[in-house]
């Protein structure tokens, strides 16, 4: 694993616990340079406001704290 890789897999280890405070959580499907597969689960998996949580929240922090190239896809 590359070091983008793990700062990736590390950081969103770190704000899954966010998403399993409301009955959800997230599963990392893939990373291929700067863009990151993600799979949503529980109850973020079915939300409405999934594609917000993925642009505006974990895409965000990714991109503030670690690339700003990085992007999320989400895969269901």
């Amino acid at each position: 694993m590359d070091d983008l890789n793990k700062k990736i897999t590390d950081r969103l280890e770190e704000l899954r616990i966010h998403l399993q405070a409301d009955g959800g959580d997230l599963e990392i499907i893939g990373i291929d340079g700067k863009v990151v597969q993600l799979r949503l689960q529980g109850a973020c998996g079915c939300c409405p406001h999934a594609t917000m949580t993925i642009k505006n929240g974990l895409e965000r922090i990714l991109r503030e704290e670690i690339d700003p190239e990085i992007e999320i896809e989400r895969v269901i």
